[in-house]
């Protein structure tokens, strides 16, 4: 899958996003409950879709069914200034009926089909092998079933969903000093 660097970053943000938002300090699997609280912010939330899509994208984590992975693929590989329009790209998706209402209010915004554009990209690429995907991440049916998003290898620096289940915080501590030393933070120690 060929990325351009505007989307090989944004899947990188992405992904970071839906692992933090996997896991309570205590190391509890509470996906479901964050991303039901970010989908009661969207109102708040459609203020950022142009400044951190990463962030609003969550709401549609696993709102889209893709019916033309050619025309993803394609997408993949575009800057976000040449992205396809929301009405030509839609064709290609099918947006679950739970999210209908989200779109409608992302779609009054302003950049509201671009960001909707980028949204099903960041899940996409979640869906597509040889794109990372959250540890955990699970599905949003009610039939109560926890899916495992496929982890698969990636230069990226993040914790395995056995790293994080294990119980080693010493281990999980090392790891998040190594990522922030790799984003150009001093160490504590």
């Amino acid at each position: 899958m060929h990325l351009s660097p505007f989307f090989h970053n944004l899947r990188s943000a992405y992904v970071a996003e839906l692992e933090d938002m996997s896991h309570d300090s205590d190391g509890a699997f509470v996906l479901q409950q964050r991303l039901a609280q970010r989908r009661g912010e969207l109102e708040f939330l459609v203020h950022m879709l142009e400044l951190s899509p990463e962030m609003v994208a969550v709401v549609f984590h696993k709102a889209f069914s893709f019916n033309a992975p050619a025309a993803m693929a394609q997408l993949l590989g575009s800057e976000p200034e040449d992205l396809p329009e929301w009405d030509s790209l839609s064709a290609s998706l099918t947006v679950a009926p739970w999210a209908q209402g989200m779109l409608r209010t992302v779609r009054a915004q302003p950049v509201g089909d671009w960001f909707l554009v980028v949204a099903a990209a960041c899940e996409y690429m979640l869906a597509v092998p040889g794109a990372t995907a959250a540890a955990g991440a699970d599905d949003d049916s009610d039939d109560g079933d926890d899916a495992r998003e496929a982890e698969t290898a990636d230069d990226d620096n993040y914790l395995s969903a056995d790293d994080d289940t294990r119980g080693d915080a010493q281990t999980r501590e090392d790891a998040g000093a190594d990522w922030l030393a790799d984003q150009g933070f001093d160490r504590k120690d």
